[in-house]
């Protein structure tokens, strides 16, 4: 198996580490987080393949963490783990955008089986990022439509500001710079100056950041080019 990140999110300790020993040695690579906020940051802030999510957590619970992920756009597949038992919580983890469900105690053949099978239908891609639609601060874009909307009102886009923030989108949390920027999103290498980035990144800031001059989204790497961080 290649290495996949796999984000776990476990509240006890002990469980935590024995978990992130186990599916390390397994070949996945392993972050963990002990609340529901931080499970929230870390899966919106760098895509992972993979969600092993607690449901009984500090901060807010695992269904509250995995209908906030699915709002965002962000469909990495997520394993529930809970004492519960009852089908009425199966079925509301399921509902709300879980994509297995294992009881505690369980054992931990049974957990990377059920992994690998999820992995198995994960699309491929990049990992975790919704291609119909994804949705950052206020901002929602419908990739399907190519609709850009800001707290509920349509955002008026050119063709190539579109275009931009799709790349972005697609290659979120990486430095992408403005000569690749101009090959992908432009479709040729040949412009006398890559000043057109920097002046289409200028216009979509004021479309999408509150404070264009200290944004959020898309940022400056200085001596690189920009990341994308919504």
């Amino acid at each position: 198996m290649s290495e996949k990140r796999l984000l776990l999110v476990e509240d006890e300790p002990g469980l935590q580490l024995a978990l992130s020993d186990r599916l390390t040695a397994e070949g996945y690579t392993v972050e963990t987080a002990g609340d529901g906020n931080v499970a929230v940051a870390r899966a919106t802030g760098s895509p992972f393949d993979i969600i092993v999510l607690d449901v009984m957590l500090p901060g807010r619970d695992g269904f509250d963490v995995a209908k906030t992920l699915r709002q965002q756009g962000i469909l990495t597949p997520i394993l529930m783990l809970t004492a519960r038992s009852q089908v009425v919580d199966r079925v509301v983890g399921l509902k709300l955008g879980a994509d297995d469900y294992l009881t505690k105690p369980f054992e931990t053949i049974e957990l990377l089986a059920r992994l690998e099978a999820l992995l198995r239908r994960a699309p491929s891609g990049s990992p975790g990022l919704s291609l119909e639609r994804y949705q950052f601060g206020d901002i929602t874009v419908d990739v399907r439509k190519a609709e850009v909307m800001g707290k509920g009102q349509p955002l008026d886009l050119s063709a190539k500001e579109y275009q931009l923030l799709k790349y972005f989108i697609e290659h979120r949390g990486a430095t992408i710079s403005r000569d690749e920027l101009l090959q992908e999103v432009w479709g040729y290498s040949a412009m006398p100056s890559t000043r057109t980035v920097d002046v289409h990144v200028a216009w979509l800031r004021q479309k999408l950041e509150t404070n264009p001059r200290v944004p959020q989204f898309i940022l400056t790497v200085h001596g690189l080019g920009y990341k994308f961080a919504g």
